[in-house]
C-alpha cells in the first residue's frame, strides 16, 4: 500500500509538472520543501541517536529508515522544473546547470536510504549507525553543490 501510494503521487505530480506555470513556482516549492523536511525530521531523529542525543532505539531507528526511504522513493525532481527557483527556495542555479549529477546525487539518496532501512531491520546497532553515517553524507553532498 505504501509504495503504491507513493507511486500514485510521484505519477501525479510526473504528470502535472510540464505545465509549472510562474504561479505555480510557489506550489513546487512548497511541494519540495515539504518533502525536504520530511527527509530532515528522519535524519535528525535517527542523528540524534547516533550522537547520544537521545536513547538508541532500534526499533524507533528503523521506522525513521522506513519512512526516509519511502520519502526518498517520492519523485523529488519534479519539484525542480525550470524557473523554479525564488525568494522561498534555497535551491542553487547550479541544480538546473548541472541537471545530470543533480539527478545522480537524488539517486544516491533513494539507493542510500533503502541500504538503511534494509540495514535497520537487521537490527545490528553498528552497522545502522554506519549505513547512517553513508545516508547522511549523502544528504550534505547535495546539499554542499546544490543548496545556497
Amino acid at each position: 500500500m505504501y509504495t503504491r501510494c507513493n507511486g500514485l503521487l510521484s505519477l501525479t505530480l510526473a504528470l502535472c509538472s510540464p505545465c509549472v506555470q510562474a504561479d505555480d513556482v510557489g506550489k513546487v516549492v512548497d511541494y519540495r520543501q515539504g518533502l525536504m523536511n520530511v527527509y530532515a525530521h528522519n535524519l535528525t531523529s535517527m542523528g540524534n541517536m547516533v550522537k547520544g542525543k537521545t536513547a538508541f532505539d532500534p526499533a524507533a531507528f528503523a521506522h525513521y529508515a522506513e519512512d526516509l526511504a519511502a520519502a526518498a522513493r517520492l519523485d523529488l525532481l519534479v519539484g525542480f522544473p525550470e524557473n523554479s527557483s525564488n525568494d522561498e527556495s534555497d535551491a542553487s542555479d547550479t541544480i538546473w546547470l548541472d541537471w545530470g549529477k543533480f539527478q545522480k546525487r537524488y539517486e544516491a539518496l533513494e539507493t542510500q536510504s533503502a541500504h538503511l532501512s534494509k540495514v535497520a531491520t537487521g537490527g545490528d546497532v553498528a552497522a545502522m549507525k554506519e549505513q547512517f553515517g553513508k545516508t547522511a553524507k549523502t544528504c550534505k553532498g547535495c546539499h554542499d553543490d546544490f543548496k545556497n
